[in-house]
């Protein structure tokens, strides 16, 4: 195989792996996606037109194993951009019904097609020279937007189909990826745990601490069978606030003069101040 092929490839790979970074791929980057591979079928097809073949196996390895590369990932980026322009931007139902049709429309495609991909997921090769030779040239029936690479020396009957095949294989995981991160994000949205709006503690760490103190003391969180420890862990997550040695600021509290147990006098009498104002109404 002629190494100039070879090299159009490594290269496509290399800058796909700056793009194709993660499991769910957003707009931008599957416009970038869609570029990189017209620019390596247009290198791809220039040696083409200069180069040629220098037998019948190198032509069908190139249609067969090459060109698939960057095409089928111009099939997987183009799915991926119709599908963010065309999904439902509210409700998860409608997200989710959105996908179930996608995921019908894949499941049609593969069945209309199931002989061939069985013959290229066996790994066959008696049909080869149909398939992935020009002279057998038929036009395909599962052509991509970008006409250009219909030139008759850039395409065989099947190569177009088997790109499609393998970027459809991919896209059949985005979509069950995407599908699974919209049902999770529902149900974290649904959780009792979250919050549209974070709490933050917005009074000192050691009058928290007094609260903590006061708490635990009164048996008022699990009736007092979690320790000091573990209720002070959970309102550090609560209000995002560490606390560190509550053992040490404790004694601090206790060194006080005067009234010790400051913030819960506050609490004592802001409440009741409340209460006696409600009262004069």
């Amino acid at each position: 195989m002629n190494g100039n092929y070879d090299q159009v490839v490594a290269t496509f790979n290399a800058k796909l792996s700056e793009i194709h970074t993660g499991i769910q791929i957003p707009l931008k980057k599957a416009d970038e996606g869609v570029l990189l591979c017209n620019n390596a079928l247009y290198h791809l097809k220039t040696l083409v037109d200069q180069l040629g073949f220098s037998s019948i196996e190198e032509e069908i390895h190139f249609f067969k194993h090459v060109k698939v590369e960057p095409l089928s990932f111009l099939v997987f980026f183009t799915e991926i951009r119709s599908c963010h322009l065309h999904m439902p931007k509210l409700g998860v139902k409608n997200k989710l019904a959105f996908l179930k049709k996608q995921t019908g429309r894949i499941n049609k495609f593969f069945c209309k097609n199931c002989d061939f991909v069985n013959y290229m997921e066996q790994d066959l090769n008696y049909l080869d020279r149909q398939y992935f030779m020009r002279s057998h040239q038929v036009f395909p029936v599962h052509t991509l937007p970008e006409s250009a690479y219909l030139d008759p020396t850039f395409f065989t009957s099947h190569d177009m189909l088997w790109a499609r095949i393998k970027g459809m294989n991919q896209f059949v995981f985005y979509i069950q990826n995407l599908r699974q991160d919209i049902i999770l994000q529902d149900q974290t949205r649904h959780s009792p745990m979250a919050r549209k709006k974070p709490l933050h503690w917005t009074a000192s760490k050691i009058a928290l601490i007094e609260l903590i103190y006061a708490l635990h003391e009164s048996h008022a969180i699990n009736h007092g069978q979690d320790d000091l420890k573990t209720i002070a862990l959970n309102f550090e997550q609560l209000f995002g606030v560490p606390l560190g040695n509550v053992y040490k600021k404790y004694s601090e509290i206790k060194c006080r003069k005067g009234i010790r147990a400051r913030f819960m006098e506050e609490l004592t009498h802001r409440l009741n101040t409340r209460m006696d104002r409600d009262d004069e109404y």
